[in-house]
């Protein structure tokens, strides 16, 4: 039973992804090792369909390894718009690649168009596909802004990710109500303190 997908990642991770698979069986044996690790019995009733349900769920979480964002970015409209297009509060939920624990959060996208818009849900799709990998939040946040910058052809692009981050919460220090902020600007948003303050007043509003 495997799961099988194709594509590559044009996010800069090195070079383009061969066609990938998710190794379910690989992930049950895994999993049952580490129950046997940490002093479970796999084989009791609770847990005999766990290293399935496991490597069904990574298979899901991890999708977006075998997923090129670029085909969300491939239509654009021509559209005589020169004013900032944002979008605000687009959920989302990844893996720290650290400790392959829940991160979950909010990411906020604007772009200044350069003569072609894209759909409203692409951008969202597009951050889905990345965030479903393992993670690190800045890394993300840099993907998102050089692959808009780069495929819309942008004057300027912002993006800014707040998230909670369960290895943070859960375990270690134990903040649960602790958040993590991170942005990256490009192009006029750069380069233009105005255009940057104005992206962040409407995404924070007061707060800014």
């Amino acid at each position: 039973m495997e799961q099988t997908a194709a594509g590559d990642s044009g996010t800069g991770r090195g070079e383009p992804r061969e066609a990938g698979r998710v190794d379910l069986e690989r992930i049950r044996r895994a999993i049952r090792e580490i129950l046997l690790a940490v002093g479970e019995d796999p084989d009791r009733e609770g847990l005999q369909e766990t290293p399935d349900r496991v490597a069904r769920m990574y298979a899901e979480v991890f999708q977006g390894l075998h997923q090129d964002p670029r085909v969300h970015l491939k239509k654009l409209f021509t559209q005589k718009y020169d004013e900032m297009v944002l979008v605000r509060d687009i959920r989302l939920v990844s893996f720290c690649e650290h400790h392959l624990l829940p991160v979950i959060g909010r990411a906020h996208v604007a772009y200044l168009p350069n003569g072609r818009v894209v759909g409203l849900s692409k951008i969202p799709r597009v951050i889905d596909v990345l965030a479903k990998r393992p993670q690190l939040q800045e890394r993300l946040t840099e993907e998102v802004a050089e692959l808009l910058m780069k495929e819309l052809d942008a004057k300027g692009v912002a993006v800014v990710i707040e998230a909670s981050h369960s290895c943070m919460t859960i375990r270690g220090v134990n903040k649960p109500d602790s958040s993590f902020v991170t942005s990256a600007v490009r192009g006029a948003f750069k380069e233009r303190s105005a255009t940057r303050a104005e992206v962040m007043s409407l995404i924070f509003g007061s707060k800014v």
